[in-house]
């Protein structure tokens, strides 16, 4: 039965979840730096998140992959990092709300496949084979390959989680869909309205965008230097809004350097007091 002993010790006589143990919590922040690194209080409150995400979640294994307590929990504390400060002091886990559209997580062994259809313009329907690390359904669950899952901030070089990835997408289409424009919350970057925040969003992102998939272009076909953020972010909008915030909460110095006012914006987004990750 997956997770019966995890669940046993978070859940107490009074339905209220207990911490994460401290060997579980810890091999986790060992294991991804980026989580390591976190200053004492975001860690605890991090923590707290997990437990409670834990609690609301159910996991499953496919293709006989049993899931461990410990992968788990390296799926919560990865999924829960977004999420650090937009709930209140006294109640942080309030912020799980985000990601009350769904229960299940479903864990694979390998890169998924999935069988695809895309009508031409010529009205032709074409099928073809994806393989996905990760996806998050409208409404429904959140797959993530677990070699992925487990490669999370393990380059230097590389803002990379596909946790992360999968579940802003979730936060994204808290707005209808992922459009790469998530609901954004009163006041934003001094906003007076939301027509008003959207515009500004607008205007911040696809600027941004349309400039990524010029570097790209550049890049591929005449030889000059590769942009530094994944590639998959020139796919759509929304992709380039998961794989952005997969590197600003990874390698959140570098991000800021290479996109400084999408880093304001998601600083602002996130709730985020400082600009970077403290160090301890």
């Amino acid at each position: 039965m997956v997770m019966q002993v995890l669940r046993h010790w978070l859940r107490r006589a009074r339905g209220a979840p207990a911490a994460i143990p401290d060997a579980l919590w810890n091999g986790t922040l060992a294991h991804y730096p980026f989580l390591a690194r976190l200053g004492a209080p975001d860690r605890a409150r991090l923590r707290r998140l997990a437990t409670h995400f834990i609690d609301r979640k159910q996991f499953s294994g496919a293709h006989g992959l049993a899931v461990s307590d410990a992968m788990a929990v390296a799926v919560a504390a990865q999924a829960c990092l977004p999420l650090l400060h937009l709930g209140p002091d006294d109640r942080p886990e309030a912020a799980l709300a985000w990601y009350d559209d769904f229960v299940g997580i479903v864990l694979h062994p390998d890169d998924a496949v999935a069988r695809r259809q895309v009508m031409d313009e010529a009205g032709v329907v074409h099928h073809y084979d994806e393989v996905l690390a990760g996806e998050a359904m409208q409404h429904g669950p959140v797959m993530l390959s677990w070699p992925a899952v487990q490669a999370a901030g393990a380059r230097q070089d590389a803002g990379y989680s596909v946790v992360i990835h999968e579940f802003v997408h979730k936060m994204d289409m808290q707005a209808g869909g992922a459009h790469g424009a998530p609901p954004l919350p009163r006041g934003f970057m001094g906003a007076k309205s939301a027509r008003e925040a959207a515009a500004h969003w607008a205007r911040t992102w696809a600027p941004a965008y349309e400039h990524f998939r010029e570097q790209l272009v550049m890049a591929e076909r005449f030889g000059a230097p590769a942009p530094w953020l994944d590639a998959y972010a020139a796919s759509a909008p929304a992709e380039f809004f998961a794989v952005a915030c997969e590197a600003h909460f990874v390698q959140p110095e570098r991000f800021a350097q290479e996109f400084p006012a999408l880093a304001a914006a998601l600083r602002a987004f996130f709730k985020q007091k400082t600009p970077h990750v403290r160090v301890e």
